[in-house]
């Protein structure tokens, strides 16, 4: 077990849905004025919520993508609320959205200094050149993202599937650095 417990915290949720039928955006636009679209610049609307603070992209061919949401259950739940909204507009949705999480990004501190240039050399899959980025990029096999770490003890996690695999993977890489002694704290 590590020394400190690691503070980790999400900070984005990526979230992709399909309702499964095609969208009439002018309509979405006429429901909701506030909505974004520009379809010269880009092909999707862009819905924003504030509660929970999200931002979520609708295609034509109802596909949405939804950023921003701090947690797995927030992204789905600004994806029913999206959906909702559409509906009151007037919008028909028969079927329930397939939704899928794409990707999770946390940070994380460790609470110590790290030896970028020894972990380098002791961890398997890093890349370190300190010229180009200041941070050691580590490629996880299990549970499958990829780590930037930076001397400083402070990281982000990305390409998880689930929050639990963030938890999984910071404790590991810890627990790792505190094997080889990679580690110091003050």
């Amino acid at each position: 077990m590590p020394k400190t417990k690691a503070t980790i915290r999400i900070e984005n949720v990526v979230a992709s849905a399909t309702l499964k039928q095609r969208v009439d955006l002018n309509a979405v636009v006429k429901g909701y004025p506030g909505v974004e679209y520009r379809p010269e610049q880009f092909p999707g609307l862009v819905f924003r919520l504030k509660r929970p603070k999200t931002a979520t992209l609708i295609f034509n061919s109802g596909k949405m993508v939804c950023t921003g949401a701090k947690s797995e259950k927030e992204a789905r739940r600004a994806v029913i609320r999206v959906i909702k909204e559409l509906k009151k507009s007037g919008i028909i949705i028969i079927s329930k959205p397939e939704l899928k999480i794409q990707n999770i990004v946390a940070s994380a501190s460790l609470g110590g200094m790290i030896d970028l240039e020894k972990a380098a050399y002791s961890l398997e899959k890093t890349m370190y050149e300190p010229e180009q980025f200041p941070g050691l990029i580590y490629r996880m096999p299990v549970p499958k993202v990829v780590i930037l770490l930076f001397a400083s003890g402070k990281l982000v996690c990305t390409g998880a599937k689930q929050e639990g695999d963030v938890y999984e993977a910071v404790g590991k890489l810890h627990q790792e650095l505190e094997d080889k002694e990679l580690i110091f704290y003050e």
